[in-house]
């Protein structure tokens, strides 16, 4: 790729800074909504819930307030803010219109907090990550298309017509969130019932994460890695069997939730066999990113985000190679409906696209307010008291879900499998701090270098030089 074009003059800037950074901020503002309902739930395993008698705040729907915040809150809106800034820059073309794009940030706040407002009056749907509400369906796939429409323009008027492997992943996002929204939201709510829908359920829940949210993610790394370190990234062909990997398993895999249910035992197994069978592909990506680091690597000591991005990496394969055994029909027999499967999720979602996302603010967020970081200590404690806690919250859960496994398989009495959990609860509960704990310093770091004086940050290297392969 060239990348013709990228420093040309527009009539308009290239990248609408100020939209990016409500975006980022909206998405952290969002993200303190999950953090203390995910403590909040929490809280009530070991009977500490403060509120246990108001019906709209029950555990259940604080619940599910907990993962629809996560993933169109948190998520959406950060992920929003780096298409702002990485689309137009790898396309040399700004975005369709700054006005639609105030619009549908607008538009897409209300449709968030409607769905929470919704969801807390006892208008869920029953269906995981799809609980919205009916009534705000139809206006999530409006807004989904608007912003679409505005981010994917540079795309088809680059003049470049060679696609850089972030620009492949991002579109292709674009048309598989469409088509995964309608699928899970609307097929088992109104044409597909019983164990059908459980089985389209089980296919919406993975592809929101591997047909959108793994794009975005990927999209942001073959982006800001190579760019950070000021060098391409080091295999194309690598790139290419990543993408058409991701393309190929991860739209099969859906079944491996529903497992031993009544859904044809041909479709199960076809699930644990793609879902072996990503982990190679999951492999080259992988290899592909630490050969790019080779030479660099005290650049994870010195550089933050790249410190982010790449433990993000590093869990992205833990997750994928611990899924690749949790799969199977052999440890369902123990895992099955324990903590070990929430300890694996919060790995995922937060220990990778989450950290991704805050390795991207913390690389943004200077540039977006013309101001050096306040401070890097707290950048530091930032780092590793999230990654500490993530962990503790990880190891917790994965030994709760063993624990309660083994005792329910040798048909010990359930009130038993309760007690040996409140342990790991507890520890699951201090780490929830401790993660609260270091997003404050986030937070307070953010502001403070918002208000300070100090030199504005330079950019990272030549976007066209960098990515040049």
């Amino acid at each position: 790729m060239t990348a013709q074009g990228l420093t040309q003059p527009h009539a308009q800037p290239l990248v609408n800074r100020a939209l990016v950074r409500a975006h980022l901020v909206a998405g952290l503002v969002f993200y303190v909504v999950v953090l203390f309902a995910g403590l909040l739930y929490g809280l009530q395993l070991q009977q500490l819930y403060p509120f246990p008698d108001v019906e709209f705040l029950s555990p259940g729907r604080v619940r599910m307030v907990h993962t629809n915040a996560a993933a169109f809150g948190f998520l959406v809106n950060c992920f929003t803010a780096a298409l702002y800034w990485v689309i137009p820059r790898l396309c040399g073309v700004p975005v369709l219109s700054n006005r639609l794009g105030w619009v549908v940030f607008f538009a897409w706040q209300a449709i968030v907090l409607s769905a929470a407002v919704g969801i807390l009056m006892g208008h869920a749907q029953a269906v995981e990550w799809g609980e919205t509400p009916v009534w705000i369906d139809p206006v999530v796939l409006i807004g989904a298309a608007l912003l679409i429409v505005n981010v994917a323009w540079p795309i088809f008027k680059r003049r470049d017509r060679d696609l850089y492997v972030t620009l492949w992943y991002y579109s292709a996002g674009f048309v598989w969130l469409a088509l995964v929204y309608f699928m899970g939201n609307f097929l088992p709510q109104y044409w597909i019932p019983g164990a059908g829908g459980a089985a389209v359920v089980g296919l919406y829940i993975h592809d929101l994460v591997g047909l959108f949210v793994t794009p975005m993610g990927w999209g942001l790394m073959y982006y800001f890695v190579p760019v950070i370190l000021k060098k391409p990234i080091w295999s194309h062909t690598l790139s290419l069997i990543g993408f058409w990997g991701l393309a190929f398993f991860y739209p099969l895999q859906g079944i491996h939730h529903f497992l031993f249910s009544p859904i044809p035992m041909y479709a199960q197994y076809g699930a644990v066999v793609s879902t072996i069978a990503i982990e190679i592909v999951v492999f080259t990506v992988i290899v592909n990113f630490f050969m790019t680091l080779r030479g660099d690597g005290d650049m994870i000591r010195t550089d933050m985000p790249i410190r982010w991005f790449y433990t993000g990496m590093v869990l992205y394969f833990t997750t994928c190679f611990q899924c690749a055994f949790q799969v199977t029909l052999t440890f369902q027999r123990i895992i099955h409906f324990s903590d070990w499967v929430v300890g694996h999720a919060h790995l995922v979602m937060y220990g990778v696209f989450g950290f991704w996302l805050l390795g991207t603010v913390d690389y943004l967020w200077p540039r977006l307010v013309r101001a050096g970081w306040y401070s890097n200590a707290l950048r530091g404690w930032h780092y590793w008291m999230t990654t500490l806690g993530l962990t503790l919250m990880f190891l917790s859960l994965t030994a709760a879900g063993l624990v309660q496994g083994y005792l329910w398989s040798s048909l010990a009495p359930w009130e038993q499998s309760i007690i040996s959990s409140v342990p790991f609860w507890t520890a699951r509960t201090v780490a929830g701090v401790v993660i609260i704990s270091g997003q404050f310093l986030l937070f307070y770091n953010m502001w403070m270098t918002a208000r300070s004086n100090l030199p504005e940050l330079e950019e990272a290297g030549s976007v066209a030089g960098a990515l040049r392969a």
